[in-house]
């Protein structure tokens, strides 16, 4: 970094330091919002009984209307700007939480996440492009991955809260009645999210929204305070000029992203989307304690190495936003990808080498009828050689998924390298907290042209969170028809087709300002 980097680097570095800091709150409630459900999916599945898809959507409804959310959200912090939005978003997350707690049936609860997908939509894009907007050059990445530090806390805070909670409806004066543990569990969101809507009120606008609006006296003032009188003003004339090229394609509809000179852009952008959660990664997270108890762990067990998973996913964070402005971004992503490909694909071939065995026990206290309890008693001592053997031989017993009884059996009968599955997790997880995860929003802030930036950010979000939203969804359908094995080859084939392809598009955009970086890859489709 040069002596002029570094000067400014460290101009009004407390204010936006703390500027970002606040914004991305939103990112610890979308985290927190998002794997919180990863430990209720155990009681609501008894609870409600409900069968596989029923779960899924259960799961997946949220990041349904996060979805729709991203569409709108950057077109509409174009007209009331970022700081409206996300204080939109914070009380969207209010109401979600309270609702969760206090829903009185399985369709209710499932509005309440919709709702909360609503803010988990205009957070997940509205805040890094914020971030992005305020920031210096030289310190653009670690700020934007600010965004993904909350994220992943919020994770983090999400499986230690379900643990926690665990505990005290487990203690012998529980604190929480156990069939109310769930509610807790989603209802403690309640706190961050009031914490949120008071931190906004202070959150100055974005100073490059703030010019597009022809608000030029506090979008200098903000500029100066952020970079200094010299870069400040020098930034205000870069922007200006930007915009003005872009008022002739008008303002920014969807239809612009298809002209000639975004196509690379888009693509570069649109592979990363998609790649970054057709790896798995939420499958993981918002199944985590689902995937331990598959493998045969304990239910205290699965959820203390959910915990687990929750602090590698914060330390490997810090190690990006560490490295993401010294390294670069395409060095981290690519290694992050290999690492990726290589765990999962150690996954696939561990399940693959289990076995599985009902024993006496089990079978004896599956909660069925008659008949199917007498079916039951034929397979116990039986070796099974796949998971698929088995669920096809539960099920020509008589014994379906609706309430987990399938998935619970299969548990209680896995023989399989519980080391091997927590490594391939854990290096997993690691593997893509200081690649995909932070950088992706990195990427979306800083590709796309100031007067584009908005709904370009809301189309590419849209499409990462629709793949979300089909790998939460048939996350427990794919076990339960296809096998933990099969399931994560297929997710490390994707970070292979991944990699393969990012290796030859991706540029590097480390240390240059976002006017830079939209005039190199014009230059490219020429």
């Amino acid at each position: 970094m040069s002596a002029q980097q570094n000067e400014t680097a460290n101009t009004g570095g407390a204010y936006v330091w703390l500027t970002s800091l606040s914004a991305a709150l939103g990112g610890f409630l979308m985290g927190f919002d998002a794997s919180v459900i990863s430990g209720v999916v155990g009681f609501i599945e008894d609870e409600f009984q409900l069968n596989e898809l029923q779960l899924g959507w259960a799961v997946a409804s949220l990041t349904l209307t996060s979805t729709l959310a991203m569409l709108g959200a950057g077109p509409l912090s174009d007209r009331i700007g970022r700081v409206g939005v996300l204080r939109a978003a914070a009380l969207l997350f209010l109401v979600s939480a309270l609702g969760c707690a206090l829903a009185p049936g399985y369709s209710l609860l499932v509005f309440a996440r919709m709702v909360g997908g609503l803010a988990v939509g205009a957070a997940l894009i509205v805040a890094p492009m914020y971030i992005a907007e305020v920031a210096p050059a030289a310190i653009r990445g670690r700020l934007v991955s600010l965004n993904q530090l909350n994220i992943v806390i919020g994770i983090s805070a999400a499986f230690f809260s379900n643990y926690l909670l665990l505990q005290w409806s487990q203690s012998d004066n529980p604190l929480i009645a156990p069939e109310a543990l769930w509610r807790w569990m989603l209802g403690i969101e309640a706190l961050p999210a009031l914490l949120y809507l008071l931190v906004l009120q202070w959150v100055a606008e974005s100073p490059r929204w703030l010019q597009s609006r022809g608000r030029h006296g506090e979008a200098l003032g903000i500029l100066v305070r952020i970079n200094g009188e010299t870069e400040g003003r020098r930034e205000h004339a870069a922007v200006e000029a930007s915009l003005a090229s872009g008022k002739a394609a008008t303002v920014a509809g969807f239809a612009e992203l298809l002209r000639r000179h975004l196509r690379l852009v888009l693509l570069i952008a649109l592979t990363v989307g998609i790649v970054q959660q057709a790896t798995g990664i939420n499958a993981v997270f918002f199944y985590a304690p689902m995937i331990f108890e598959q493998a045969g762990f304990g239910a205290d067990a699965a959820f203390l190495q959910a915990v687990l998973v929750g602090l590698v996913n914060l330390l490997f964070t810090i190690v990006a936003i560490l490295s993401i402005d010294r390294l670069g971004r395409k060095p981290l992503l690519l290694t992050g990808l290999t690492g990726i490909a290589a765990f999962m694909l150690l996954l696939s071939w561990t399940f693959h080498q289990a076995s599985y065995r009902l024993d006496e026990e089990s079978v004896a206290t599956a909660a069925v009828d008659a008949q199917t309890q007498a079916a039951l008693v034929e397979l116990a001592g039986r070796e099974f050689a796949s998971e698929n053997a088995l669920r096809g031989a539960l099920r020509s017993a008589g014994v379906d998924d609706e309430g987990g009884l399938e998935s619970s059996l299969v548990a209680a009968a896995i023989k399989v390298d519980t080391t091997l599955v927590l490594a391939g997790i854990l290096g997993f997880v690691a593997c893509f907290a200081f690649s995909l995860g932070p950088i992706m929003w990195v990427l979306f802030s800083e590709l796309f042209p100031n007067y584009v930036r908005a709904a370009a950010i809301s189309f590419v979000g849209l499409v990462n969170s629709g793949v979300s939203f089909l790998v939460q969804m048939l996350f427990p359908w794919e076990l339960a028809t296809f096998g933990s094995s099969l399931t994560f080859l297929v997710y490390g084939a994707v970070a292979v087709a991944g990699l393969v392809a990012l290796v030859r598009i991706m540029p590097e955009t480390r240390g240059k300002s976002l006017e830079q970086i939209e005039r190199e890859l014009a230059s490219r489709c020429d």
